[in-house]
């Protein structure tokens, strides 16, 4: 096995490195698709546990010998960007005949009260305009901080309602580049949303007027690659359908 613990969470080590067994002993599923997410209560306090399933052949051998594995992309990208993401715990990787079997990333469970999917679909959500002005903010200082979350879709942006305000946190973060982010670049984070128009505009100009550019020409062009990926996804779901 392979593995690394948080060395501000000492108290986790044999948790980890018994994760099979908790993680087959549990059955509070948080999701279920190619990979498995679970939230599992250890020594006082809820983890929640991805475990990522047996890659195949040419993968194994890849994420043995050439690749970080999602689980340790996950952790050291969450350990990288710790102030945007809920507290890392740890990864660990499990091998079958010297190559790369099941791996888990786990973190601390983080409270939040919804994702940004909830105001984006319910036009009635109390605050929503404010909602998605804090996370046009939220979306510049991760730009700020050179960092692009690939998979930027409203399920992997999870929010907790302050006294004033709101927090914003992101996960399923094995998919990042840390780069420069051009006006240009930020637009293809936004159109991950596959929000409408109206409530796109009011995000992009907050994020045009935190950094300081043209509000006008940013909507303008935000809207059109908006648009232009719409288009181009839903030929590709018919394509697709009539196969």
């Amino acid at each position: 096995m392979r593995y690394e613990i948080n060395k501000d969470d000492k108290e986790v080590r044999n948790f980890i490195l018994n994760i099979q067994d908790y993680f087959s002993n549990n059955d509070l599923v948080i999701h279920k698709a190619r990979n498995e997410v679970k939230k599992i209560y250890y020594n006082d306090k809820n983890y929640i546990v991805k475990s990522f399933q047996t890659p195949k052949l040419l993968r194994r051998i890849y994420f043995t010998f050439f690749a970080d594995s999602k689980a340790k992309k996950s952790y050291k990208n969450s350990y990288k960007i710790k102030e945007f993401v809920p507290t890392p715990s740890g990864y660990i990787e499990f091998f079958k005949n010297g190559l790369l079997g099941k791996s888990f990333f786990i973190s601390e469970e983080y409270k939040y009260d919804f994702t940004i999917r909830e105001p984006l679909l319910d036009k009635s959500f109390k605050d929503r305009e404010n909602i998605f002005k804090e996370f046009a903010l939220f979306t510049a200082t991760l730009h700020k901080n050179n960092i692009f979350h690939k998979d930027y879709s409203p399920g992997n942006i999870i929010i907790k309602k302050l006294k004033n305000g709101y927090e914003f946190r992101i996960v399923d973060v094995n998919r990042m580049k840390f780069i420069k982010v051009s006006p240009i670049k930020a637009l293809s984070n936004f159109m991950k949303l596959w929000i409408d128009d109206d409530d796109l505009a009011i995000m992009l100009k907050e994020y045009a007027k935190i950094n300081k550019i043209d509000e006008e020409n940013f909507v303008k062009k935000g809207l059109k690659v908006s648009n232009n990926f719409k288009k181009i996804k839903n030929i590709s779901k018919k394509i697709r359908g009539r196969k």
